[in-house]
């Protein structure tokens, strides 16, 4: 016979609320999470006003959100679910844009399905409980796919330079080999240029030290790096260099 409570000197479970309307998938979440000590769900919903309204009756630890309901959907309810109890994005939805808007409207952290664990689950959702954001690699790869698209594009025509410019240099030898892009000039590693992306899409050390699975000293010296390369001092000058708006 399972125990009404938590053991005495025990942490309470986090108390979660699931809202997705697809019932198979609320169902073996609920059973999922409340077969545990360390988590229970108090309540489920099928879309977003039964969320909101779940949450303000319950008052959850943490929501996890669906993105596509029908009535009010996910990214809709969400700016209303933050006010009430951090929000985990759950979802079988991936795309970049509907990452970036989750993020923006401010969900802790963006899984999709098939891409974690159990113990990985109940672990994004304590940490987002403390702050501490979480996304699965399939979203971290939409976000700074969609980043690296909206990032203008430079020819060599673009450039302010005239052959006459530069005696005994043909003008073709500055020309970068085709699909390069002028991102190359900053000489950043795959890492930085990585790191880079997320503090253009507005990230703060925490997030960009949790979505890179590295400590925030880590990233500080990541940072102080790309900086010195782009020959910035604050992040907006980076971004603005990096995006290519300088």
């Amino acid at each position: 016979m399972r125990p009404t409570g938590p053991r005495p000197g025990s942490v309470p479970p986090l108390r979660l609320l699931v809202a997705d309307d697809n019932p198979v998938v609320r169902a073996g979440l609920t059973a999922l999470l409340s077969d545990r000590a360390d988590t229970t769900v108090v309540a489920e919903a099928a879309d977003g006003r039964e969320a909101f309204e779940a949450a303000l009756r319950h008052r959850p630890d943490v929501i996890l959100l669906d993105v596509r309901m029908p009535g009010v959907d996910g990214i809709s309810a969400l700016p209303h679910l933050v006010r009430l109890a951090p929000v985990m994005m759950l979802t079988y939805s991936h795309e970049a844009e509907t990452v970036r808007e989750a993020l923006r409207l401010g969900a802790g952290g963006y899984l999709v399905h098939g891409e974690f664990t159990t113990e990985q689950l109940v672990r994004a959702v304590r940490d987002v409980r403390e702050g501490r954001p979480h996304l699965t690699p399939g979203a971290v790869s939409a976000l700074l796919a969609n980043l690296r698209e909206s990032a203008p594009a430079h020819t060599a025509a673009e450039l302010p330079l005239r052959e006459a410019d530069l005696p005994g240099m043909p003008l073709s030898q500055l020309q970068p080999p085709v699909g390069q892009s002028f991102r190359s000039t900053f000489r950043l590693s795959t890492r930085e240029a990585e790191i880079m992306d997320l503090i253009a899409s507005g990230m703060t050390n925490q997030q960009i030290a949790a979505v890179c699975f590295i400590t925030e000293k880590t990233v500080k010296n990541h940072i102080n790096r790309i900086f010195a390369k782009l020959h910035s001092t604050t992040r907006s000058q980076a971004t603005a260099k990096w995006l290519g708006v300088s």
